[in-house]
């Protein structure tokens, strides 16, 4: 399966509002960065996660999922959609603990590919998007 389905794709930009991002950096240089920024500008509740990060765009940056989920749900905006800015064979860890916590989608940001955790997550029943970029999506629906 592709896991880039439109239908899926729209779905999750227009019905979710907090985004936690895996892999944020505060570094402008890298895509992560470009990338949470857009979703911050978008009205997108944006959660970076890096342990190397305390701030990226205004957002207190959190360890790890767990640690920004206790928090997220406290809050009273639960984390809805994983956005993972990892190496594709560390991406599964991060998947599962999207489901772990109870996310509602995965998605696997441009080049980050992996089937098997993609499928988990779906039988999870998380909505999954995979080798796609919310940049582009967003752009495409005419959104941004």
């Amino acid at each position: 399966m592709t896991y880039a389905e439109p239908e899926t794709i729209e779905r999750i930009l227009r019905e979710t509002h907090t985004w936690a991002v895996v892999g944020a950096s505060a570094n402008p240089d890298r895509a992560s960065n470009d990338i949470s920024r857009v979703l911050v500008d978008q009205g997108y509740q944006m959660i970076p996660i890096n342990p190397r990060e305390s701030e990226i765009h205004g957002q207190t940056a959190y360890p790890d999922l767990a640690t920004a989920a206790d928090a997220a749900r406290e809050a009273g905006h639960p984390i809805e959609v994983v956005d993972i800015f990892r190496r594709s064979d560390a991406a599964g860890v991060h998947v599962d603990e999207a489901i772990a916590i109870g996310a509602t989608a995965v998605w696997l940001q441009l080049g980050v590919i992996d089937e098997a955790a993609a499928a988990r997550a779906e039988k999870a029943g998380l909505l999954v998007v995979m080798d796609r970029c919310p940049k582009v999506e967003l752009r495409r629906l005419g959104m941004r």
